[in-house]
């Protein structure tokens, strides 16, 4: 039986691609908040032995995950078959180790709350740095795509000589990729972060470059402290503007106009979250990656 399809709020246009391409139905949910704040969720729909698939936009989760956890928890309640989420941001994977005494190491809390309610997750490029893989954290099937290919694509289908420039050492796990698919030269710079808001970036050594286009990749654009520091780095040193790249598009504490704001030559994302940047899409990534990789829909 085809998969049933729920979108949590903001995620309708996303749902309706995935259930073209995966030849899904698409369930009807009514989602809403009581004067007080509590939420309420209804699907529409007969879940009985049926695969079901919510789709959830999980930037600023705090105020969604409650609604998530009672939507699917009330799916398996119903006679769902399996239950799954399509998370294309995955949130709190940056709290990955305990840098400061009695903090909370919240990536481990959160994949606990996820993996006892869903039965499977699929998501794009979560922030592995300390973790090697979804599997140390979660309890679930918890795959994760890799958008480089899609960025690849882009930029080869609309900039001539490119120069991947990565802002820190993290950034490698994607520039190098990107770089090499599109047989392009790479750099990765130094980052020293000083707070959430504030971080110093090395300056790049470019002479052999100076008529390539400077295209920054990072995973995640939030308040875009580190993608404003580099483009200055790069302006330092005589290059044409840059294009920044980012896959996840969280643009917290205005960091969107405050990224603009430095004049780089665009600013493009993959539509992980939906934003006016977003020109990469990733549909067909998740689609694909879905039905190659969830054991639950094989059968």
């Amino acid at each position: 039986m085809n998969p049933l399809i729920f979108a949590m709020p903001d995620c309708d246009q996303l749902a309706d691609r995935l259930a073209g391409l995966m030849a899904g139905d698409r369930g009807l949910m009514e989602m809403r908040r009581f004067p007080d704040g509590e939420s309420y969720a209804r699907l529409m729909d007969d879940v009985s032995g049926r695969n079901v698939v919510f789709v959830a936009s999980l930037v600023r989760p705090d105020d969604k995950i409650l609604a998530l956890m009672f939507a699917v928890s009330t799916a398996r309640e119903l006679g769902a078959k399996t239950v799954g989420l399509v998370v294309p941001y995955l949130p709190y994977m940056r709290q990955d180790r305990r840098f400061h005494e009695g903090e909370a190491i919240t990536s481990r809390w959160f994949a606990r709350l996820v993996s006892s309610f869903a039965d499977w997750m699929v998501t794009i490029d979560p922030h592995l740095h300390r973790y090697h893989s979804l599997d140390e954290i979660y309890d679930i099937e918890a795959h994760s795509l890799r958008a480089a290919p899609l960025i690849s694509a882009w930029i080869a289908d609309k900039v001539e000589k490119p120069l991947l420039v990565g802002p820190d050492t993290e950034s490698t796990q994607w520039v190098s990729v990107v770089a090499e698919s599109v047989g392009a030269p790479f750099t990765i710079l130094e980052k020293n972060r000083k707070g959430d808001r504030e971080v110093e970036v090395s300056r790049p050594d470019v002479s052999a470059w100076k008529d390539h286009t400077p295209i920054l990749v990072d995973d995640i654009i939030s308040t875009a402290r580190t993608m404003i520091e580099t483009v200055g780095r790069i302006q330092e040193v005589g290059l044409r503007p840059p294009i920044c790249i980012g896959v996840h598009a969280v643009f917290a504490e205005q960091g969107y106009e405050a990224l603009k704001a430095v004049k780089p030559a665009d600013i493009v994302t993959c539509n992980t979250i939906a934003h006016e940047t977003n020109a990469i899409e990733v549909a067909e990534l998740l689609a694909d990656g879905i039905l190659d990789r969830v054991s639950f829909l094989k059968h």
